[in-house]
Formats: structure tokens, sequence, C-alpha cells
């Protein structure tokens, strides 16, 4: 049984293609123009990596940002929901999901079987969100991968008195004709936004094993800033910005067999 999961986001979409229980393909591309146009350059891009027809893959479930903009999606589910059946089906010991996407931040408590006990999301400020490193990023001329470099050369942490990201950005640049280094002001910059991001986790309280998803999740400063802030290790798997991709293919299974066995 072949299906399909696809995660439409503000920055970038996501495939993962699935045969029974094994993951015979993942697909990253940038989102450039209509979610629409990301989800149908996102299909071409499956059949041109695998060979498999699109008739060949059973169901399609829909995630993300752009969810509503999938036309070939037969369902459609929540980021929350398909993160926590992703999760779960790569480490069922997971219990708190950390998610940093482009736009926003989610947090959810899980049980043994992925489902959602609580949750909570940012979406109305960047500070807590991927966009706060881009723009910080940008005004330090660097791509958003070198973030991870700086911080590790930085040997303390700045301290980012806003939490706005339009003021953190006149701070940032306050800082950097001071003189201040670039990989201290980073390491401050991850900081920050961990702060942002634990403040939310822990209103909803935080249970181990705590899983950090997302693209934000592949910068290892931002993992070690989180980890020192909620002071305990997190799980960071190599399909850390599949999961919602996963998580909706696995949703996409199950309905096929529920629809079999009835």
């Amino acid at each position: 049984m072949i299906v399909a999961g696809c995660d439409i986001g503000s920055t970038t979409a996501k495939a993962v293609i699935l045969d029974d229980s094994t993951i015979i393909a993942t697909i990253l591309l940038p989102v450039e123009g209509s979610p629409k146009d990301a989800a149908l350059l996102l299909l071409s891009s499956v059949q041109e990596k695998t060979g498999i027809q699109p008739s060949q893959i059973e169901a399609w479930c829909g995630t993300g940002y752009g969810q509503k903009n999938i036309p070939y999606a037969s369902i459609v589910e929540s980021e929350i929901v398909c993160h926590a059946k992703g999760i779960q089906f790569i480490d069922s010991d997971v219990r708190t999901i950390i998610d940093i996407g482009g736009q926003d931040a989610k947090v959810c408590r899980i049980d043994a079987y992925g489902n959602v006990q609580r949750y909570v999301y940012n979406d109305k400020c960047a500070s807590g969100t991927g966009r706060f490193l881009e723009i910080t990023a940008d005004v330090l001329e660097v791509p958003i991968t070198e973030l991870a470099i700086l911080d590790a050369k930085g040997v303390k942490e700045v301290t980012l008195s806003n939490q706005c990201v339009v003021f953190a950005e006149t701070e940032v640049i306050s800082l950097l004709n001071s003189g201040e280094d670039m990989g201290n002001i980073v390491k401050g910059l991850h900081r920050a936004l961990a702060s942002r991001v634990a403040s939310l986790a822990l209103s909803i309280g935080v249970e181990e094993k705590i899983a950090f998803t997302g693209g934000v999740a592949h910068n290892a400063g931002m993992v070690g800033a989180l980890e020192r802030v909620l002071k305990t290790k997190l799980v960071v798997h190599e399909y850390c910005q599949m999961m919602g991709a996963l998580g909706a293919a696995l949703i996409a299974q199950e309905r096929i067999k529920n629809r079999v066995a009835s």
C-alpha cells in the first residue's frame, strides 16, 4: 500500500511517501509562489524522484499552512495531529513536541498512542518563530544556515531586551555598530527565541521525552539554547523537518486500512 503525506508550510513544502511501514522517499522544496503552485511542484517532484505515478498512490493527506490548496489531497488534517502521529511512529517514548516553523511555533503533549492531550501555539508574533532568525540573518548578512556556526563561535549570550522583531532588528544593528561579536549576538538571539518558546511550552506543562521538530530544529545553536532553557536533552530526529508530512502519510494509511476493514 503506497500512501503519501504533503505538508505545505509558509517557506517549505514537504512530502513523505510510505509503502506499508517503510519510508521510501522524502522531498523538500522551497515554497515559491502560491501554496497551490508549491503543491503541484511537489507532486511532479514525487514522480520524478521515485518513478511512482500519481495513480499508484492510494491516498494523499495534506497538512500545513497551505493544506486547503492541495488539489490532490483527499484527506486534510491539522499540523499538530500530524506531528504527533509522526513522532509517535519515530519514537513512542516522546511525550512533548516543540515545533518551530517559519511563521509559527507549536507545543503539544501526547500520550503513548500519539493522541494529542494539550496544545498551544503562537502565530501572532514573529518573535517566537523561524522568521525571527531569518530577519536577523538578513541584518547580519549571512545565510540562515550559518547561524549555528556563528553560535558555536560565540563566548557569551548577549541579552536582547526587545521581544518584538522590529525593535530586536534595530537592537541587533546597534550591537553590530558598537563592535559586538556576531557570534555573541547570535547566541543571544537563540537564547531569546528559546525563552519565548519555552514559556509557551511551560504554559501547558512539559513532560519528557521532548522532541524538537520543524526546520529550525536543524539549527544546532537553537537546539542547544532550548536545552539550556528547559534543562533537558531534546530528541532531534533526522526527519525533524518532515514530521508533519510523515504524520500525514500515516493518517492516510490509517484511513485506507479502516476503509478496507469496514
